[in-house]
């Protein structure tokens, strides 16, 4: 399999930091982690409120402490990955082993359209919880901005998850159109055996059958 599989079209070449910065799924990555900070940071920050009945700081989404929790939880680990798969992203065309940049490949796919569910998740609830929420103009712009970059959010994991499945694709398809069985291969370098199921062919007799003279009758020898 040639180094081109999976994406890796310069497998051990120098990193290139202009291509890496001007590559699509780098671009996204950066939003997606940026859109991740404001989200937590903006609950951890402004999103706990003391009501004047209650002696413990709520979640300003309907007093819903579930709701802050799930999206601080979603956005951390989307922070977290965000920064995993950028280093994995600079140092993938570096990778010769085509089983480690499929892992890579695979688990970069199954990790953005997991997350892009949980975005949307993230957004139903936030967004529902909001509604019921009684106006506060204090906490209005924070709410809003946090419903907002998840929905931000679902759009460039979505796009992760597109990319990432592109190339998947690129790397079957490359396997497919590299890989031979030698069975089936018309071009190979050796020629084929002068044998068939059905019986040899080309079969020449022993170069002595014709040296040699046949027998006659036995003849004592003369004394």
């Amino acid at each position: 399999m040639q180094s081109s599989a999976y994406g890796a079209s310069l497998a051990g070449g120098a990193f290139d930091l202009g291509n890496f910065v001007k590559q699509p799924q780098t671009i996204l990555r950066c939003l997606s982690w940026l859109f991740s900070i404001v989200v937590f940071a903006t609950i951890t920050s402004e999103g706990y409120v003391n009501p004047a009945t209650k002696a413990e700081a709520k979640c300003m989404f309907n007093e819903n402490d579930s709701a802050c929790s799930y999206a601080v939880g979603i956005g951390v680990l989307a922070f977290l990955a965000c920064v995993v798969f950028l280093i994995l992203d600079a140092y993938f065309p570096q990778i010769s082993n085509a089983k480690e940049r499929k892992f890579i490949v695979i688990g970069d796919l199954v990790f953005s359209a997991v997350w892009t569910f949980l975005w949307f998740i993230c957004f139903c609830v936030l967004a529902n919880q909001w509604s019921k929420t009684a106006f506060d103009a204090a906490r209005a712009d924070a709410g809003r901005a946090v419903i907002a970059f998840s929905f931000f959010s679902i759009i460039s994991w979505a796009l992760l998850s597109y990319f990432a499945y592109g190339r998947y694709r690129q790397g079957v398809n490359d396997f497919d159109q590299e890989y031979r069985d030698p069975a089936n291969d018309q071009n190979m370098p050796y020629p084929a055996g002068p044998y068939t199921s059905s019986g040899p062919t080309g079969y020449q007799q022993s170069p002595f059958s014709h040296s040699q003279e046949q027998p006659g009758e036995y003849q004592p020898p003369a004394y």
